[in-house]
């Protein structure tokens, strides 16, 4: 958690019809947005932990574009209208209020002012980017696959009952991909031994699925979820990864890209 500002977005181009998405990997806070956060907020808690790592290599000629910044500066998977991705259920914002605990996480929250700002400067290059590496991706295939990847606790009382599934496969209720990328991810999930799965339950997909996926121009959007107990040694702090676990997940969900990847061909209209 450097105090030299990082670009807001790390960027990879590769030559693959797939995109990796990766939102919620970064931990870098501006110094006046750390100030204003209480100690509950400055543990960065609700962090996508090493899922940028999980997935390094996985599918050679990838392209990525990851946020470094933290959800807490701005969520680069909330519309920048901070419509409700669930409405009636509880879920966080665009400037996250509390953490996904349901506890507040600012001594200072941010007003109109501070917001715009972040949003200027944080929210606008991730989607700048994102957009443009899309737009790329399709211009060279013909089609371009958007993978969003995510983690979460696999217990979490404010946000869910029960216990989260490994893999949670989000299309938006089957609207912002072909059903063809939906199935054959659901499908290797299903053969991966001793991990769980769900199409579209808790979480089927944030604004960037729901906003780039329009699969009648050639631009499908699928979200993964992983529960975090399937990769971490813990679902607390350090938040270290387990190399046990990682190597044990990390081929299914390298299946499922080369999947999607041999599949895009398919897609072209």
């Amino acid at each position: 958690m450097t105090s030299i500002a990082p670009d807001p977005v790390e960027i990879t181009e590769g030559e693959s019809p797939v995109i990796l998405g990766l939102p919620h990997t970064g931990t870098w806070v501006p110094a006046d947005v750390r100030e204003a956060l209480n100690d509950r907020g400055r543990a960065l808690a609700d962090t996508d932990w090493n899922i940028h790592e999980l997935y390094a290599g996985l599918l050679p000629g990838a392209t990525s574009v990851r946020a470094t910044f933290h959800r807490y500066v701005i969520d680069a998977n909330r519309g920048p209208e901070n419509e409700s991705l669930y409405p009636g259920q509880n879920t966080t914002g665009l400037v996250p209020l509390t953490d996904f605990d349901g506890a507040p996480i600012w001594t200072t929250e941010p007003d109109a002012n501070d917001i715009a700002r972040r949003l200027a400067e944080f929210h606008a290059p991730y989607h700048a980017a994102l957009r443009t590496q899309i737009e790329r991706v399709r211009a060279r295939h013909g089609v371009a696959i958007l993978y969003d990847c995510h983690s979460i606790r696999s217990h979490i009382p404010f946000l869910f009952d029960g216990k989260l599934p490994d893999f949670n496969i989000g299309s938006a209720n089957g609207t912002s991909c072909d059903p063809r990328i939906e199935t054959v991810t659901a499908e290797i999930c299903a053969r991966a031994d001793g991990f769980s799965h769900v199409i579209n339950g808790r979480f089927r997909g944030g604004w960037t699925t729901r906003n780039y996926g329009e699969p009648e121009s050639g631009v499908h959007a699928i979200q993964m979820e992983l529960a975090q107990s399937t990769h971490l040694a813990a679902e607390a702090p350090p938040w270290e990864i387990s190399a046990e676990k990682a190597a044990r997940l990390r081929p299914h969900l390298s299946e499922i890209l080369r999947a999607l990847e041999m599949l895009a061909p398919e897609l072209v209209a």
